[in-house]
This record gives C-alpha cells, structure tokens and sequence, in this order.
C-alpha cells in the first residue's frame, strides 16, 4: 500500500523471500524454476492474505486500538454481546446467551453460555470475564476509556464488575447511562474475554500480562495467535477446543505495502484474498476469469486534523478557510472511486444518527477571504504528517494542492501508519492526515472522540482526537456527554445530530472520506465476511474450492 512513486525494487523482491519463509513453514515447497507468472497455489488448509498490516502495536485486547489488530483480535476473541448480523445496530448476545437490565438502568445481570473453551481445554466462567474488563481499567491503555467513561475505576472495579456465580456476571453502573450505549461499548475490542489463568501465569511485575499478550493471545474464539512479525506477517492458527467451525486450519497475513505486488500475488496464487487494489486494479481483476469481489461499507473515516496548539488553528476562520478549500468530489472520483465516498460529518453513514448531507466544497475565493479575515492574508507554512500507505500519499498530495491554491504552504512529512500515529499520540504533530475508526456502533464513539475533551492536560483520563488536537469545546464536550445519558432514543439521535453541525463549524478536523472496504479473493475462495467495523470482520467460513 506504499504510494506507488515511492516504490523501490527491494519492496518488490521482498515478498518471495517473505513467501518462502511462510510457506516453509506450512509444509510447501516452491521451486527456483517456478516461473515468474506461472500460477502457484496457497498451502492446503491455510489462507494467505496479503494486506498493509504496519499499523500493529498490541495484540492485547486492552491495548489493540488499530485496523489490523482489532481485525485479527475479532477472530481470535469473543465478547459477552455483538452487532447482530442481520441488522448491525443492534446488539445480540455472544457469551451473553441473555442478560437483564435494572428500571434505572444501573444494574446489568449477564448468564453466560457454558461450552465456550480455551485452547488450554478449560471452558470459560464468569470469573474470565469479570477478570478481562477489570484489566482493561486497571491497565488504562488507549481504549481504556471505553469502559472508563462509565465510573469504572481502578479502586472501584472489582467491586461493581463481579462473577455472582461460574456462569452469572454482574455490572453495576456508578451513574445509568444509556442502556444501548453500554451493551454497544461492551460489544467493542476491549469487551474481549481472556483466559484468566493464562494471562496470570503470564505476567511479568504485575502488568496483567499485557508483555504477553501483544503477541500472544488467550481467547475462545475460533482461532489464536501464533505468530506477529511486526510490518511482515501475521499467523493464526485454529483454536483447537473452539465449538466454531473454521474452513482454514491456518490464516497468514501477509505485509504487503503496495497494491501492485498484491495484484500480483493474487495473479501468480501466491494469495488467496488481497485487500488494497487500488480503484483501477479492482476494476481490471473483475474482468478476471473465477476472481471476485467483495466490498461493505465501514465505519471508518479519513480526515486532516489540525493541532490548536498551533496559534493560527486557533481561529475559527483559519479552520473554515481550510474546509471550503477542499476539492472533495475530485478526491473520491480522481483517487479512491469504489473505495472510499465523500463524508463531511464525523458520524459515518450507517452509523445512527449520521448526518448525510455535504455542506463543504471547493470555494477558493471564500476561503481566500476567511484567511484574511482571520489575519493570515498571504497564508501561512504548515507541515503535515501522513501515511505513505496508499492511497493516504495520494490523498494528502491532493490536500496539499488545494491548500496551496489558498496561500497555506503545506510541507508533507510521510511515515508508516504507526509512526503518524504514535506522533498523533503524543501532541507532537501540526497537522496529520488519518483513518478514524469507530470503536462501537453507538454515535457516542465518534462524538466523543471529536469533540469531548473535558482535561486538555496531559494528566487528562480521555486521549483520544479532540484532546490530540488540543481542542477544547466546553460546550460541545457538555452536550456529548447528556447525550449519552438520554435514554429517549429519538431524542437522544437529535441530540448528536446538533452536535455534527456545530462541529463542522468549530471542530479542527476536515472529514474527507468514508472508507467502502474492498477485498479480492481469488478463485474458488468463498466466505470472507468484511464487517461494518474491522473487528467484525470474520475468517471462520472461508473456504477454497
């Protein structure tokens, strides 16, 4: 997925020593007389993905806050409750083969299904789970605030989280919030169920085995990880003791950075599901005999994010200008067509209460004026982070464009995902151009991240977007959180949609796109399901033919 200029030949030779390796290992054999387009065949039993995995930090489901690892965590671990996969808004039970909730709304009573099992042969209790949330707050990591937000705290969680009896799990609340916000929040990463006495017996000077579980896993579900070589390859294995039936023993994730040696891969068998052709690859693979496509809209959005530590990003004005000086339509037609659509709100569409409309286009003279107003008449030099990744290079050139033709001088500043990331992170950046993806399926997941920012120190408990930027909205971050509170559903939907059109006009963020997830299989592959967000995604049903 690098930008295709960027490209160097070691980037190309790298993926048949990476294939020896990982074939080697499944038991195969490719010869040296194999010809350069003869068509191969992936492993009997394992399916070989190739995809842009530089963006994995952690494994550990209290940690994983990215793409790639929240995908590969949704097959390796299940949660108490999920998206129901009729209707992915609502919630249905996973672990959770029912629950109760209390009139006001505090008290969530779980009965948990008995013939869920570890790879280690033990069936999951109550005492695993209850165990797996208190961790996720008393590690803190990045989406520790997910069940933070709730009054969960080190102190107080293993009292208000507690396993009643091997197949009870009890959650009280400290203050009642929205029934659907809670079990939507739970159905996220950090609601995965760990092996109690795995991790434990894992754990080095108290850290709850979070070391261990970055690469290393201890779930229930269908399969566990085997092997993580960072910005190289990814190796689950079956789950052994799992009741899931899986059609691959093994799925291998491959690092694959550019398309085109993804196409490739698929051309010569080499893999069995590619996931970032660009547009006119996918394009031209549909014409391919016994290939086909796969494609769902996803929670997840591209946006240019202004850090207002920076004082010229202190003006309104400036923020506007920069949104009025966006060509969208040229972005979506020109760069990413079928893999991405225009979105100028911070819900996504799908997601509810998502506003659809596009308020933003390209108005240089009004953005002009906005500039001046602001007291910046000639512009200004900004440098802006970005994934070389495709088609994020492509994306931030054409930002960089637009923004020129405005007098605001944009230095590009590319790295992998993780490094803008981590930059991100730690405040360090003037500018960044990213994916945000949405942790659960509740509007408060966005609205919180974008705009509630109640601590902008860095002793703050919430980190995620509006505090990276350093914008702090006291009213915004006030009607965020009475909206997570309002238990009338459809005022509650009002609520957030007041909140997307006063973001637009204040918030530091320039929302370009919405991702329309896009993978190729090969032929006779069948039964890869993308899902509305990356951990939804599932490998159990697929199947080569």
């Amino acid at each position: 997925m690098m930008t295709r200029p960027m490209l160097t030949s070691p980037m190309l030779t790298r993926p048949v020593l990476t294939r020896r390796a990982m074939l080697a290992a499944s038991a195969a054999i490719v010869t040296a007389a194999e010809a350069p387009f003869a068509r191969a065949a992936t492993p009997a039993g394992v399916a070989v993905m190739a995809k842009q995995i530089d963006d994995v930090i952690s494994f550990d489901p209290a940690e994983s806050y990215e793409f790639t690892n929240n995908e590969v965590d949704g097959n390796v671990y299940r949660r108490l409750v999920g998206p129901n996969p009729k209707d992915n808004t609502r919630i249905a039970g996973d672990l959770a083969e029912k629950w109760e909730i209390s009139a006001d709304g505090k008290e969530f009573t779980f009965h948990l299904v008995k013939d869920a099992y570890f790879p280690s042969g033990k069936a999951m209790t109550a005492e695993d789970a209850a165990f797996s949330l208190h961790r996720v707050v008393m590690l803190n990591k990045t989406p520790g605030f997910i069940l933070t937000q709730f009054g969960f705290t080190k102190d107080n969680v293993e009292k208000l989280i507690r396993a009643t009896d091997a197949a009870t799990l009890q959650m009280s609340l400290p203050i009642a919030q929205a029934p659907t916000f809670v079990l939507s929040c739970l159905s996220a990463n950090v609601g995965s169920v760990v092996e109690k006495a795995t991790v434990l017996a894992n754990q080095v000077n108290g850290d709850l085995g979070n070391a261990w579980l970055k690469n290393h896993s201890a779930g229930n579900g269908p399969y566990q990880l085997t092997q993580w070589v960072a910005s190289d390859h990814i190796t689950i294995d079956a789950n052994p003791k799992s009741n899931i039936p899986v059609g691959n023993k093994r799925v291998t994730i491959r690092h694959i950075a550019d398309p085109s040696a993804q196409l490739l891969m698929l051309q010569k068998g080499d893999a069995d599901i590619v996931r970032d052709l660009t547009p006119d690859q996918i394009k031209s693979v549909k014409a391919s005999d016994g290939t086909s496509v796969t494609s769902s809209g996803q929670g997840s959005s591209v946006y240019v994010a202004m850090n207002m530590a920076l004082p010229q990003f202190q003006k309104r004005q400036v923020l506007q200008a920069m949104k009025w000086a966006i060509d969208y339509d040229a972005i979506a037609t020109n760069i990413t067509p079928n893999t991405y659509v225009v979105s100028q709100s911070f819900l996504p569409s799908g997601l509810p209460g998502a506003l659809t409309d596009k308020p933003f286009k390209k108005d240089v003279a009004r953005a002009k004026a906005l500039l001046a107003e602001a007291g910046y008449p000639n512009g200004f030099s900004v440098k802006m982070d970005t994934s070389s990744a495709s088609p994020y290079g492509d994306i931030a050139q054409a930002v960089q464009a637009d923004l020129a033709a405005i007098g605001i001088n944009v230095e590009l500043i590319s790295g992998e995902q993780k490094q803008v990331i981590t930059k991100m992170r730690a405040r360090t950046h003037e500018m960044a151009i990213l994916y945000w993806g949405t942790d659960y399926f509740d509007p408060n997941s966005n609205a919180q991240a974008f705009c509630a920012n109640p601590d902008d120190s860095d002793a703050s408990k919430l980190r995620i977007l509006a505090w990276r930027n350093h914008f702090k909205d006291d009213q915004l971050t006030a009607m965020v959180e009475d909206a997570a509170k309002e238990l009338d559903g459809e005022k509650r939907i009002g609520m957030y949609q007041n909140i997307q059109k006063i973001a637009r006009e204040r918030a530091p963020f320039i929302i370009l796109l919405q991702k329309i997830s896009t993978a190729v299989l090969a032929k006779g592959v069948s039964g890869f399901v993308i899902g509305p967000l990356p951990d939804y995604t599932k490998y159990a049903d697929i199947k080569k033919g």
